[in-house]
């Protein structure tokens, strides 16, 4: 299964909805794009919804933090959502489950952006 994303908008806040695979090639180039697109048109408050996500690389666990730091580096925040146990274990593993703002339901993730 390939990667596929597409982002939509909730007030201020973009949503980024992602089914597949976030590999080497194809998931983490689309992923990269997808979060320097949005930094550069100003919309710098960002869900990455994983629900959809069924296995991440090396690679791809890469690009998640590097567009975590681009974000921050520009003043803006990016949150995760919908994290499967495949997923978790492996934030868990790494430890990243400390760095990001993980959200169990849409709602709840949107409102933490909000002071």
């Amino acid at each position: 299964m390939s990667f596929k994303a597409t982002s939509r908008e909730i007030g201020d806040v973009t949503v980024i909805d992602m089914d597949g695979r976030i590999t080497l090639g194809e998931g983490s180039a689309l992923l990269r794009d997808m979060i320097r697109r949005n930094l550069a048109s100003g919309r710098k408050k960002i869900v990455l919804n994983l629900g959809g996500i069924t296995y991440i690389d090396s690679t791809g666990l890469g690009e998640l933090v590097s567009g975590y730091r681009l974000t921050k580096s520009e003043g803006g925040e990016i949150k995760l959502l919908n994290l499967n146990k495949k997923v978790t274990d492996l934030l868990q593993i790494t430890r990243l489950y400390t760095v990001f703002d993980i959200h169990n339901q849409e709602k709840q993730a949107v409102a933490s952006f909000q002071p």
